[in-house]
């Protein structure tokens, strides 16, 4: 049980701890609001994404989806969509101080943490490829216990990174920070959105 435990927390950290650009997006909405209550939507909406993924690749089911090319297509397209008006949206905000910023709505933010968390194939890649295989070592008991690690640091993680947002903003008052945050955000979001048009011309090749 404690093998599970510990395996689960380290392989969860190891995953979740670069920086991608659901994390950036998460911090990015914790600093630009004012209460971090402002935040839970983005906060809920990437725990949720992550439990599924974590769920159906322990599963197998999210095997189906790697063997359906036409599927991965779709998926590509619409997430490379949304990626690209989320990075133009980040990269356009531009307010002089930090009373100027207009927060993320709850709409907005759960739409763009669905496409950071859920369209990003390398997201679902890491969590079929390295979570679903290591949890396949696990039965029973200890799965579960391997399950619920993975899926705890996720939720313990988001939140933090939506706490330390916040802590920036407050120390941020002038909103430069927040400005070059976003614009970092932007950079990020968009990089990601290249590779998945990268893989989306050698599935049409």
């Amino acid at each position: 049980m404690l093998q599970a435990l510990i395996h689960g927390i380290l392989l969860a950290l190891g995953l979740i701890l670069p920086l991608g650009a659901q994390n950036v997006f998460v911090f990015n909405q914790g600093a630009n609001h004012g209460k971090i209550s402002k935040a839970l939507p983005v906060i809920i909406t990437a725990g949720l994404c992550d439990t599924f993924l974590i769920v159906i690749a322990i599963l197998g089911v999210s095997l189906i989806l790697i063997s359906m090319p036409t599927l991965q297509l779709v998926i590509y397209m619409i997430g490379f969509l949304f990626l690209m008006y989320m990075a133009w949206s980040l990269w356009k905000e531009k307010p002089s101080n930090i009373e100027e910023i207009e927060p993320m709505r709850p709409r907005k933010q759960v739409l763009f943490a669905l496409s950071v968390s859920l369209l990003n194939p390398h997201a679902i890649m890491d969590t079929v490829g390295v979570i679903g295989t290591s949890a396949a070592v696990y039965a029973g008991y200890n799965k579960i216990i391997f399950s619920i690690a993975t899926i705890s640091v996720s939720w313990i993680w988001f939140v933090f990174l939506a706490i330390l947002g916040k802590l920036t903003g407050k120390v941020d008052k002038t909103g430069k920070y927040i400005v070059i945050l976003n614009k970092c955000s932007s950079i990020i979001v968009l990089i990601v959105g290249l590779i998945i048009l990268k893989n989306i011309i050698e599935i049409l090749n």
